[in-house]
């Protein structure tokens, strides 16, 4: 499979991981819980399996940079967290730092 497609399914099931922390309350709660857990241990697999093609820096800078924007956004749809000016336009810039690394970086594992 394709590392890119590996690194798009580490984000989303980490983006679920820390969704369902966030619904776990404090692990109060065990199947949000659980499922934050099962999330993690699924996505920081499929990291490992990405980082075997491309190198860990570019890994995580797109792993932990969309991640922060998905989060963001789904905080604010689901669990009704503020998103002020200031946070729309750091994530803007996050994500034009992960298009320069795709469109013009040579390490990126195209």
């Amino acid at each position: 499979m394709s590392p890119l497609l590996l690194l798009g399914a580490a984000i989303v099931t980490e983006v679920i991981a820390t969704t369902a922390l966030k619904s776990s309350d404090g692990f109060q709660r065990i199947a949000p819980g659980a499922l934050a857990v099962v999330g993690y241990c699924i996505s920081f697999y499929l990291l490992s399996q990405v980082m075997k093609s491309i190198p860990t820096g570019v890994v995580y800078a797109i792993w932990s940079g969309l991640g922060i924007v998905l989060i963001s956004i789904v905080g604010w749809l689901v669990h009704n967290q503020k998103l002020d000016w200031p946070a729309v336009a750091g994530m803007a810039l996050i994500v034009i730092g992960v298009l320069v690394i795709q469109l013009f970086s040579k390490t990126a594992g195209h």
